[in-house]
């Protein structure tokens, strides 16, 4: 359909609308499609159809309904445009689901009326062909992420750091345009550079640019990642022989900040030719970790050190601890060879961990379901690490570990539109940013490999 011929469709379907053309027009005339999703108003059967290929849904009744509409929304469900299509027949017209021009992710739903009765069904999306579960999962995902702040809705500011690295790594090259975005948007904040108060968050955020320093060849995000990696070695003293502050206060030293700054260094030494300085840090980094005592007598990792003793303070034993020192392992390994007997060790002690795994099912301590927002990143980060040591292993001895993992979240924890809840074991539970940040690492760690 040429452009002055889609423009004429569309004034009978919607007048205050502005239309969405993508490879058709808002307004086009249904076909044969894919059911979606069903719901009952009333006595009326509604469901929410789509013309996968044209990337296009519509709304239709078994008849009897006063009204039936869409609503379509680009941020996961929490506003909408509503009523596109509005009829009193018993099919609307078909809606594009995304916006490429104004880069929106979206989803629709199908709405009607039936005497008293109002009702919707879930939100869903076209499938695009040759999608897989990941593909699904990131796109689920970009759904949260805002172009105008280049951060993910309803969550915290190293989880965006989290879920950017996520989408990097999720091989979907059209969703790239979130580096340059984020990166624009957002450099100046708090201290710049990605830095603030928060040492481990200034790591995550240089982590991030290295991942998207490898998909771009951007030097501008390797030179951040290198000022990041430099404001953690600012926050390293001798106070318990070594190690890194978690906050700019210097009152805790913990796993996960000098976890970070071992893999940020190693990362940097393997991307930086004649690098000394970064792989040093990276190798006194890992000693002292090795040497703190935080890696108890079950070869788990406990949170940090009590600053008083400097002894393990026997804090939870959190999922993405047990992960990310892996990744630095990993990074560590490329750098000299070493390090993937000491990562093996622990990773099979966390695998293998029940109170970790109540039913054979990856659960965060916290029980999951009273997890908050920072918490429901963490799970991704170890299977991201998890994933890493995997593949660096020529048996890749944690593969089907990790499928296991993702073929209990697909089936328990996942709704209509692809993003999934925080219990990967069920019953679902309601998506954030940051879960989906972490069942898409989950699909990006069990992706089968060549």
């Amino acid at each position: 359909m040429g452009i002055a011929l889609c423009a004429a469709a569309l004034v009978a379907a919607t007048t205050l609308t502005p239309a969405v053309c993508n490879i058709h027009c808002d307004g086009r005339t249904p076909g044969s499609g894919r059911e979606a999703v069903t719901t009952t108003v009333g006595a009326v059967r509604l469901s929410l159809r789509f013309d996968d290929v044209a990337g296009m849904g519509w709304a239709t009744t078994d008849g009897g309904a006063t009204s039936v509409w869409l609503d379509r929304s680009f941020d996961a469900g929490v506003t909408w445009t509503p009523r596109l299509g509005a009829t009193s027949g018993a099919a609307t017209a078909m809606y594009n689901v995304d916006d490429w021009a104004n880069r929106g992710v979206g989803a629709l739903r199908a709405c009607a009326a039936a005497g008293a009765a109002v009702g919707c069904t879930e939100w869903a999306r076209a499938l695009p062909p040759g999608q897989d579960r990941r593909d699904a999962a990131v796109t689920g995902l970009m759904l949260f992420y805002r172009n105008d702040t280049g951060l993910f809705a309803g969550t915290g500011w190293w989880n965006s750091a989290n879920a950017l690295t996520a989408v990097v790594g999720g091989g979907t090259p059209g969703y790239h345009y979130a580096i340059a975005n984020t990166y624009d948007r957002n450099v100046g904040a708090y201290l710049g550079q990605f830095r603030n108060e928060f040492v481990d968050d200034t790591g995550w955020w240089g982590l991030a640019w290295v991942a998207a320093y490898d998909a771009t060849g951007d030097r501008r995000y390797l030179d951040t990642a290198r000022a990041d990696a430099e404001y953690m070695h600012s926050y390293w003293d001798d106070v318990c022989g070594g190690g890194v502050w978690w906050r700019v206060e210097r009152t805790y030293k913990n796993a996960i900040t000098n976890a970070l700054y071992v893999q940020l260094n190693a990362a940097l030494h393997n991307r930086l030719p004649a690098d000394t300085t970064h792989l040093a840090r990276a190798r006194a980094g890992w000693t002292w970790f090795q040497r703190s005592g935080m890696i108890n007598a079950a070869n788990l990792v406990n949170d940090g050190l009590d600053t008083a003793t400097c002894r393990n303070n026997g804090g939870v034993v959190w999922t993405y601890n047990q992960g990310v020192v892996l990744s630095a392992l990993v990074e560590l390994h490329r750098a000299t060879g070493a390090g993937l007997d000491a990562a093996r060790v622990l990773a099979d002690a966390s695998t293998a961990d029940p109170a970790l795994h109540p039913a054979g099912v990856l659960t965060e301590p916290c029980a999951d379901v009273r997890c908050d927002e920072s918490t429901a990143s963490f799970k991704g980060a170890y299977v991201r690490g998890l994933g890493a040591l995997d593949a660096a292993l020529p048996d890749h001895p944690y593969r089907a570990y990790l499928r296991r993992q993702a073929d209990a979240a697909y089936a328990g924890a996942r709704t209509a539109l692809d993003t999934y809840g925080v219990r990967w074991a069920g019953p679902l539970t309601t998506p954030t940013a940051a879960t989906q940040q972490s069942a898409v690492d989950l699909l990006n760690a069990a992706r089968p490999r060549r």
